[in-house]
């Protein structure tokens, strides 16, 4: 098992910037990957970024550039750094582990951006 807490949503406007956390109860090197996904208002849950437990990073297009994951090893918490936030990146955030087999989240934090 895997227990995710996020936290660092809230509102920004449009061009702004908010950094959120994603704090695991157990060492990032023992799940396969970690990151990102979403979930606007009417929409399926879409793919943001991860990180590898060796630390290779994945972007979905639609953020390349503006989006950066990195990790605090020693804290177990995964981050997610997002400038010139968008109006169309409004959603809930959630944080995914994948451990071979399982994927596991946390309860989602909201993020919107206002134009």
């Amino acid at each position: 098992q895997v227990q995710l807490v996020e936290s660092g949503g809230g509102l920004v406007q449009a061009g702004g910037s908010l950094r959120l956390s994603c704090a695991a109860s157990r060492s990032i090197f023992s799940v396969n990957s970690m990151g990102w996904y979403r979930q606007a208002p009417g929409k399926q849950r879409e793919f943001v970024t991860t990180i590898t437990s060796g630390g290779v990073t994945n972007y979905a297009d639609s953020v390349k550039g503006r989006f950066t994951i990195s990790r605090d090893i020693a804290k177990n918490t995964v981050y997610l750094q997002m400038n010139s936030l968008k109006p169309e990146d409004t959603a809930v955030y959630y944080c995914n582990a994948y451990r071979v087999p399982n994927h596991y989240w946390g309860q989602g934090t909201q993020v919107t951006v206002s134009s």
